[in-house]
C-alpha cells in the first residue's frame, strides 16, 4: 500500500509514494515532540488495548458463569482478578511507555543556536521562534528558518518535495509563500538535510506550524511496522491461543456429555483455555525491548531500534574509526615542521620565529569560530603564542569563501578579503592533497613523504598547510585553480582512550573482531592499532581498496584489521564484504556519507556527539559520548537482556506445563475437577510480575562476553530451550499430580486435596524461578546472586499463599479446607524436590547442548 500526501493550506502535494511504515518512521526520525500526539500510547489507549486481551476476556467469561451458577463470592473475586490484571498490564505498559517517551526524548535531532552570545548544543525541540540555529553540513535542519548568513548552503529538501537534487541557498528577503524545493531561497525548512556549506539562519516556525509539522498532522495515525521478534512472539501466542481454544471446546463438550453440567463444562475449559494461553510472551517482550533499552541508555547509549538489541547478542564483527571513538578525539598540536624538513616539538616556550607562518595558515585555514578538534587545535595553539599587542590570524579580516573537502581532493581551503586589493588563501589537508595543490616535485613529494612516515609512526595525525595570494577579477570555481606554497607540516596528538586496550581484548574473548577504518596515514593507523592491541600487521589503503575487485576483498576483510586512508563511500564496500562472508556486522560512523555504510551495517552505530543528524537517523544505536568502551558495554548488555529474555520466555513456556496438565488431568482420569478459572487467575498474578521483573532484573551470565556470538538465525525460543522447558514443567507436574493422586489415600478430603495440590503447584514455580535464574551457576549461587525483584516478589507470593491457605474467608473463595501441619510440609518438600532434580540435571543438559551447537 501506497499514501500520497497532500499538505494543508493548499501547499503542493508530496510528489513521492510512501508506504505507510516508510512515511511514519522517516516523520518518526524527526522526534519533535510537537508534532501530533494521536500515535503515542495515552494511558486510555493502553487500557483499550488491554480489554482485547483474550486471558481478560476469559476471565470475564469465567466471572459471568460464577454468577449464573449463583456463586456470588466467586463472581466478584474473578472479576477482581480481572481488574487487577488490566491494573498490572496498564502500569506495566505505562512504564514502558514513559522509557520509550523519555528515549525519544534523548534521540531527537540536536540544534547548535546561538544564545547570549554562545553556541549551545540543544534538543531540536527545543529550539524556539527567534533563535539563531548554526547549520553545517550533515545537520538535519530543526524548524523552518531565515538565512542571516550562508557560505555555499546547498539543502535535500526530499523529504519534503521527493525531489533528491539538492537545492541552492542564499541569504535574501523570504516571500510570505515560499515552499520548499526552489533554488536560491532565503528561507531553510525543517527536516531538510544540509548537504553542503554551513549559515546562520532566524527560525520562523516550529511544530506544527512548520512544513514538516503539517504533513505530520496527515499521518498521525499511521502504524510503524513490527519488529520481526514482536511478529514471532504473536505467531507464538495464536499458536498457542489455537490449541488452547481447540483443547478448551473439547473439554466444554466432553464434561456436558459425560458428565451433564454444561455450565460447570463451561468453567472447566474456560480453566484449561486460560492455563494454555501464555499471554505472558507479547507483554514480557515489550517490557524487555523497552527496559532494554532504557539500561542501554543508563550507559549513554540510546537505541533507536528495538531489533538491535537482538542482533547485539549475534554481533561478530565490530568496525570502528580512530578519531574520537579508540581516541579521545582531544587534539592538541605535538610537532610543526617546515617546508625544508626542520622540526619543532611543541613546548611551553614561544614558537620559533621561523614556524609561527606555519601555524598562522593552520588558523586561517580553520573556521573562525572552529567546532572540530583539529581546528580548536590551531587555535589553541596560536592563541598561547600570542605576543604583545597580537591578534589571532584573521582577526579584522572577513571570511570570503570556503573550499570543501571532496572525494578527490582530501585538502580545504579558505579565502580572506585582504585590505589592499585580491585575496589570501589558507589550505589544509592529507599531506599529498597538500602535495599536489602545491604542484611538488618528485623530489620534494619524496621528502614529504619521508617526514610524514616519521611523524605518523609517533602516532601522530599528520596535516599538510599551504597558502597562496590571489588577485583575479573574480574567484575561480576550484581550488586547484590557487598558486599554492607548501608551508610545512602539523602533526596532532590524540590520545587513546584508557579503556580501550581492556575493551579491545574483551571484545577478542567474546569471540568479535575490532576493524580499525580511519582516513588517517596508515603508520599512524598502526601505531593507533598496536597500542589499541589490534591484531594484524597487514594495513589496506584507500587507493589500493578502490583497485580491489570484491572477491579479493571479501578475502582480505577475514584477515586485515585496519584500514587506513579509507573514504568514507568505501566503507560501505567494506560491510558488504564482511556481511558476504557470514559476519554480523556492527558499524560506526559519524558523517553524511557514513549513512550507507551504517544503514547496511546488522547494527549502525552512530557518535552521538560529532556524528550528524543524518549519521543518527540511520544507525540503530547512537553513542552519545562517542567511546569504544561504550560499544563493547552494550554489546555485554545486549547479551545479558537476550539472555534473561530467554529465561522469561522458557519459564513462562515451562509454567504452563502442570497449569495445563493439572486442569486436564481431571476430565482425563474421572478426578473431580482440580482447578477453576479463579485459581488459574491467581497463579497468572504471580506468574506476570515474575516473569517481567524478576527476570529482566537478573544480572549477567558467568562468562557472558568468554563466548562466541550467537548465532544470528538461533530462534528465541530454539528447540533444547523447548526441551528443557518442558522437561522442568513435567517435573513440577509429576510432582504435584503424584500429591494429587496419593492423597486422598491418606485420608484427606477433596477440598484438602485441592489446597494441598495448589500450595505445591506454588512451591514448584518458585523452584522453577531459580533453576531458570541461570543456567551456569548452581543453585546456591543463584540464590546468592542479587536481584532485587526476587526480593520483592517472593514475600508478596509467601503471604498471598499464606492468606488463601489460612484465612478462612479466603479458603472458602478457593474450595481450600484447613491441612494438618503435617501435610503443611508437603509442598515446600515437593518444590525442593523439584529444585535439586533440576539442578541435578543441570550439568547432564549443558553437556549435551554443548555436543549439539558443535555438531551443528
Amino acid at each position: 500500500m501506497t499514501l500520497s500526501i497532500t499538505k494543508p493550506q493548499g501547499s503542493a502535494p508530496l510528489r513521492q509514494g510512501l508506504t505507510k511504515a516508510e512515511a511514519e518512521a522517516r516523520l518518526a526520525a524527526e522526534g519533535y515532540n510537537e508534532l501530533p500526539r494521536a500515535r503515542r500510547r495515552t494511558p486510555f489507549r493502553i487500557v483499550l488495548e488491554v480489554l482485547r486481551e483474550p486471558m481478560l476476556a476469559l476471565l470475564i467469561a469465567g466471572g459471568v458463569v460464577y454468577l449464573l451458577l449463583g456463586s456470588l463470592e466467586e463472581a466478584l473475586v474473578l472479576l477482581a482478578f480481572a481488574c487487577l490484571s488490566v491494573g498490572i498490564t496498564v502500569v506495566q505498559e505505562a512504564r514502558t511507555e514513559r522509557v520509550l517517551e523519555a528515549l525519544r526524548d534523548l534521540t531527537s535531532p540536536r540544534a547548535l543556536v546561538i544564545r547570549g552570545g554562545e553556541r549551545l548544543r540543544i534538543a531540536g525541540r527545543e529550539v524556539a521562534r527567534g533563535d539563531l540555529i548554526v547549520l553545517a553540513e550533515g545537520d538535519r535542519v530543526p524548524a523552518d528558518a531565515v538565512l542571516v548568513e550562508a557560505t555555499g548552503l546547498s539543502a535535500d529538501e526530499s523529504l519534503l518535495t521527493g525531489e533528491a537534487v539538492p537545492v541552492r541557498k542564499k541569504v535574501g528577503k523570504p516571500d510570505p509563500d515560499t515552499r520548499p524545493g526552489g533554488e536560491d531561497l532565503p528561507v531553510v525548512f525543517s527536516g531538510s538535510l544540509i548537504v553542503g556549506g554551513s549559515a546562520i539562519a532566524e527560525v520562523t516556525a516550529t511544530g506544527t506550524v512548520s512544513e514538516i509539522g503539517k504533513i505530520g498532522a496527515s499521518l498521525a495515525q499511521l502504524e510503524t511496522e513490527t519488529p520481526h521478534l514482536q511478529r514471532q512472539m504473536r505467531s507464538l501466542v495464536i499458536w498457542f491461543a489455537a490449541l488452547g481454544g481447540a483443547v478448551s471446546v473439547a473439554v466444554v463438550v466432553l464434561y456436558g456429555l459425560l458428565r451433564g453440567g454444561w455450565l460447570e463444562g463451561v468453567l472447566a475449559g474456560i480453566a484449561v483455555g486460560m492455563s494454555m494461553l501464555p499471554e505472558e510472551f507479547p507483554m514480557v517482550l515489550a517490557v524487555f525491548m523497552a527496559m532494554g533499552a532504557w539500561r542501554i541508555s543508563k550507559v549513554r547509549v540510546l537505541t533507536r531500534r528495538a531489533s538491535a538489541i537482538e542482533t547485539l547478542g549475534a554481533a561478530s564483527v565490530l568496525c570502528t574509526d580512530k578519531t574520537g571513538t579508540l581516541t579521545e578525539n582531544r587534539m592538541t598540536i605535538a610537532e610543526l615542521r617546515l617546508a625544508d624538513g626542520t622540526p619543532a616539538t611543541i613546548a611551553e616556550t614561544a614558537l620559533p620565529e621561523a614556524f609561527r607562518e606555519l601555524s598562522a595558515a593552520g588558523v586561517m585555514a580553520s573556521a573562525p569560530e572552529p567546532f572540530d578538534p583539529m581546528e580548536k587545535a590551531f587555535h589553541a595553539l596560536a592563541t598561547a603564542d600570542l605576543r604583545a599587542g597580537e591578534t589571532l590570524p584573521g582577526a579584522g579580516r572577513r571570511l570570503v569563501r570556503t573550499y570543501g573537502l571532496s572525494p578527490d581532493l582530501l585538502a580545504m581551503s579558505q579565502v580572506w578579503a585582504t585590505d589592499g586589493a585580491g585575496w589570501q588563501i589558507a589550505a589544509k589537508g592529507a599531506p599529498e592533497a597538500i602535495a599536489d595543490l602545491c604542484a611538488l616535485d618528485t623530489a620534494a613529494r619524496a621528502t614529504v613523504t619521508v617526514q610524514v612516515n616519521d611523524m605518523a609512526q609517533a602516532g601522530l595525525r599528520v596535516l599538510g598547510v599551504a597558502d597562496a595570494a590571489f588577485s583575479g577579477a573574480g574567484l575561480p570555481d576550484s581550488q586547484r585553480a590557487f598558486a599554492f606554497r607548501f608551508l610545512g607540516l602539523v602533526g596532532l596528538a590524540d590520545p587513546l582512550r584508557t579503556s580501550v586496550p581492556e575493551a579491545v581484548a574483551l571484545c577478542r574473548s567474546a569471540g568479535i573482531r575490532v576493524i580499525m577504518i580511519t582516513g588517517d596515514y596508515p603508520a599512524t593507523a598502526q601505531a593507533i592499532a598496536a597500542e589499541a592491541g589490534l591484531q594484524g600487521g597487514r594495513v589496506i589503503a584507500g587507493a589500493e581498496l578502490q583497485a580491489m575487485p570484491d572477491a579479493d576483498l571479501a578475502t582480505a576483510v577475514q584477515d586485515v584489521s585496519i584500514f587506513a586512508r579509507i573514504m568514507p563511500e568505501q566503507k560501505l564496500r567494506i560491510v558488504n564484504a564482511l556481511k558476504a562472508s557470514g559476519a554480523v556486522v556492527a558499524m560506526t560512523g559519524d558523517g553524511v556519507n557514513d549513512a550507507p555504510s551504517l544503514k547496511a551495517a546488522d547494527i549502525g552505530v552512530a557518535m552521538g556527539g560529532r556524528g550528524t543528524d543524518v549519521a543518527r537517523e540511520a544507525a540503530s544505536i547512537v553513542l552519545l559520548d562517542d567511546d569504544f568502551g561504550s560499544i563493547v558495554t552494550t554489546v555485554r548488555l545486549g547479551r545479558r537482556i537476550y539472555d534473561n529474555l530467554r529465561k522469561a520466555m522458557s519459564f513462562i513456556l515451562a509454567v504452563h506445563v502442570p497449569i495445563a496438565g493439572l486442569a486436564l488431568m481431571p476430565l482425563l482420569f474421572g478426578m473431580p475437577i482440580l482447578f477453576g478459572p479463579m485459581h488459574i487467575a491467581f497463579l497468572e498474578m504471580v506468574i506476570d510480575p515474575v516473569c517481567s521483573l524478576v527476570f529482566e532484573a537478573e544480572t549477567e551470565e558467568k562468562g557472558v562476553m568468554d563466548r562466541p556470538p550467537r548465532p544470528p538465525a538461533e530462534p528465541l525460543l530454539s528447540v533444547p530451550t523447548i526441551l528443557w522447558s518442558l522437561v522442568q514443567g513435567a517435573m513440577v507436574l509429576a510432582a504435584t499430580a503424584t500429591i494429587f493422586a496419593l492423597a486422598p489415600g491418606y485420608g484427606l478430603e477433596a477440598d484438602q486435596v485441592r489446597g494441598l495440590t495448589f500450595a505445591s503447584l506454588v512451591f514448584g514455580i518458585v523452584a522453577l524461578i531459580f533453576v531458570d535464574r541461570s543456567l551456569s551457576f548452581s543453585v546456591i549461587t543463584a540464590i546468592r546472586r542479587p536481584n532485587r525483584a526476587l526480593a520483592v516478589v517472593l514475600p508478596i507470593v509467601a503471604v498471598l499463599l499464606a492468606v488463601t491457605l489460612f484465612w478462612q474467608p479466603a479458603r472458602d473463595l478457593f474450595g481450600f479446607a484447613a491441612l494438618d501441619p503435617v501435610f503443611l510440609a508437603v509442598p515446600p518438600l515437593a518444590g525442593l524436590a523439584v529444585l535439586l532434580v533440576l539442578e541435578a540435571l543441570k550439568p547432564i543438559w549443558r553437556r549435551t547442548v554443548r555436543v549439539s551447537a558443535k555438531s551443528q
